[in-house]
Formats: C-alpha cells, structure tokens, sequence
C-alpha cells in the first residue's frame, strides 16, 4: 500500500508496464485519492498549484483512445500507424487513464511580478506538472497497478478538449494509462542501471 511503503523503496515499485488488462486491485475511489494526492501535495512554482488532471474509467477511457486510434490513423503515414496500431490497442484495453494538464489561468492569481517571471521560464511548469504525474504514477504502482506514460498529444487534444468539456486554459501534458499488470515491466525486471559515477558528481562532502 502507497501510505505503508517507504518512500525511497516506493520509487523502485514504479515501472513502465505495458501490458495491463481491464481490473484493478483496489477501489475507483482509491484511485482518485491517490490523483487528488499528487494534485495537492506536489511542489509548483511559487505554489501556482497550475496541474490539472482529469481520471477516465471505463467507457470512458475507452472513448479516449477510441479517439488516439482514429486521430493518428488519420495523421500517420500507414506505416507508421501499422507500428503503432497494436500499442493504442493496449491502452485501451487497460482499467483507466489519468490526463494530465497544464491551466494556464492559474498563474493569474499570482502578483504581476511573479507572473512577468513565470513567463521567462515556461520550463518551471513542466517540471511541476512531471512531478505530479510522478507521485500518481508512484502511489498506484505501490497499490498494485500497473502504469505507462503516454504522451499522444497534441494528436488527441482536440477530441479530448470537445469530448470532456475540457476549459480553453487546460493544455494536455502526459496521459497514465493503468490497469493490472499481465508481464513485466518494460526492461525486463531486472532492470539494468548504467553506472551512478559519470551520472553523478559530488563535491565537499565530508567523510
């Protein structure tokens, strides 16, 4: 369980799986607690609090990637679409997904310096909004689903905005598909690590 795992033991849980099937080992209501979560808790610039997100179960995730298949067989050269066809499938025959946004409205509620700033570094959202997907993606590996990150956007972002009534201030960042895990996670699960010294460098520390 995400509330009883430690947190440096909760990161190694989080894997990209792929392969995920139409159940889930815990509640709806887990689920959204868990995305409601990282909403609250995840660090933002400024405490803008700008990451959206919005969680489809069901039909309705269904109707998601109903719209990523027809979406990018119209935008993909055939056989591009061939090699990506069997991957949308699988998405779709996951439990859910959780849509990640940017609101781009959000940041009017700061003082107009701070707003001036946060628009000389659009990256700062980005980093927040990754931060968030990140502790979803964490806490639901932790309670037994299984989870990818997709990012089919701005493909889809039409179809989503018209479908869900999503505000014109809501930009799509990143989409969680998860459901439970039917094979590994990608990478085999021995996971291979490429060596922590050329990755890391570490100066004045004391012995």
């Amino acid at each position: 369980m995400a509330y009883q795992t430690p947190f440096l033991e909760a990161i190694k849980v989080r894997r990209s799986i792929l392969s995920l099937d139409k159940e889930s080992p815990i509640s709806d209501d887990r689920i959204v607690m868990c995305v409601n979560h990282a909403i609250k808790h995840a660090p933002s610039p400024f405490n803008v609090q700008s990451c959206r997100a919005i969680v489809l179960f069901g039909a309705e995730h269904e109707k998601l990637w109903d719209i990523g298949m027809e979406e990018s067989r119209k935008t993909l050269p055939p056989p591009v679409f061939a090699q990506y066809e069997g991957k949308i499938q699988g998405y779709r025959d996951a439990y859910g997904t959780v849509l990640f946004f940017e609101d781009s409205d959000a940041v009017k509620a700061l003082p107009p310096p701070l707003q001036d700033l946060m628009a000389k570094y659009p990256d700062w959202y980005e980093h927040s909004n990754g931060m968030n997907q990140f502790i979803a993606w964490t806490a639901l590996a932790n309670e037994g689903l299984g989870c990818n990150l997709q990012h089919l956007h701005p493909t889809i972002s039409k179809g989503v905005a018209e479908t869900w009534d999503v505000p014109e201030s809501w930009s799509l960042r990143a989409q969680l598909v998860f459901g439970k895990p039917t094979g590994p996670p990608r990478g085999g699960v021995d996971k291979k690590f490429a060596a922590l010294e050329p990755r890391v460098k570490v100066y004045g520390k004391k012995a």
